[in-house]
């Protein structure tokens, strides 16, 4: 059965900051919702009324659309409570409030609904709605990796790297890293990649960091794509290639740096050095190959 889902916010929770991003907190995404709706929701005495409840919210119906969650989850419907908790979260339909949110999350978390699991635990690593506490933190986003939840392996194997909630273990890392990147998380591909080149918790293996450097890569990370470029121009887990090397670094370069300037002036110095090894042919064809290419 669906519920109202969080989607990848703007503003992420900072307590999970990584390499050039913050792990994740979440935001209901309408155009994702819209495409969901579609769904045929399973078959339960549920089902109908949170399927009519779900189209008015991706509508922006939100009275109509409360009008049947609410009392759904005042029933104990887990997929209702986590609705009401993201409708408070988001405010729209309901005052803003992330004590209610949690509340509500908290209701369906207790469940197993794994979407209030992960942003419970969200609340608990933001300190919103509830004292900031890095266990529990730990705790949620652990019951929703089991499920299975990306998200959840992700914040949990970086709460591993960094020590909070949890005592620090590379090797756990690496292990929730894994179960997300190997459902296509990228984010968890490139944090996998790198331990492989560091050796953290893994042993230390350069054509296992450039294979998920290159599954990264090939979804639009840019610091994948610097790092993979690193790894073809030094011939570190794949053969030495400076034209592969132009490539990703070209790739990387062409991005708007945002904030992460940091990154993309590596990438462009990257480019640049490489450039020096090369003939005019093989920086022409680089060049081809960085233009026609698309993000998987």
């Amino acid at each position: 059965m669906h519920a109202i889902p969080h989607m990848p916010a703007a503003t992420p929770p900072a307590v999970l900051t990584g390499r050039r991003r913050c792990g994740r907190g979440h935001a209901t995404n309408l155009a994702s919702l819209a495409a969901l709706a579609t769904v045929l929701l399973a078959g339960t005495a549920f089902a109908g009324p949170i399927d009519d409840a779900y189209l008015a919210y991706t509508r922006g119906d939100y009275p109509a659309a409360l009008k049947i969650f609410v009392p759904l989850a005042e029933q104990g419907n887990p997929e209702a409570e986590y609705s009401v908790g993201v409708i408070y979260s988001n405010g729209r339909g309901l005052p803003q409030s992330y004590v209610e949110a949690a509340k509500w999350f908290h209701r369906a978390a207790e469940k197993g609904q794994s979407g209030a699991q992960y942003d419970l635990g969200v609340l608990f690593a933001k300190g919103q709605g509830v004292p900031q506490n890095f266990g529990e933190a730990a705790t949620w986003f652990r019951r929703a990796a089991e499920q299975g939840k990306a998200s959840a392996q992700y914040n949990l194997g970086y709460m591993y790297t960094q020590g909070q909630g949890v005592g620090q273990d590379y090797a756990e890392a690496a292990k929730w890293y894994r179960k997300a990147a190997e459902q296509g998380d990228m984010d968890s591909q490139n944090r996998l990649a790198t331990l492989y080149l560091t050796g953290d918790g893994v042993q230390q293996d350069f054509a296992e960091a450039a294979k998920w450097y290159r599954k990264a890569a090939d979804q639009g990370d840019v610091e994948a794509q610097n790092e993979l470029g690193s790894l073809y121009g030094n011939g570190r887990g794949v053969p030495v290639d400076y034209v592969e090397a132009y490539r990703w670094f070209d790739i990387a370069a062409s991005h708007d740096p945002g904030a992460d300037f940091e990154t993309h002036d590596n990438a462009v110095r990257n480019r640049d050095t490489v450039a020096g090894k090369m003939t005019p042919e093989q920086i022409a064809a680089a060049q081809k190959l960085a233009k026609t290419w698309k993000p998987n």
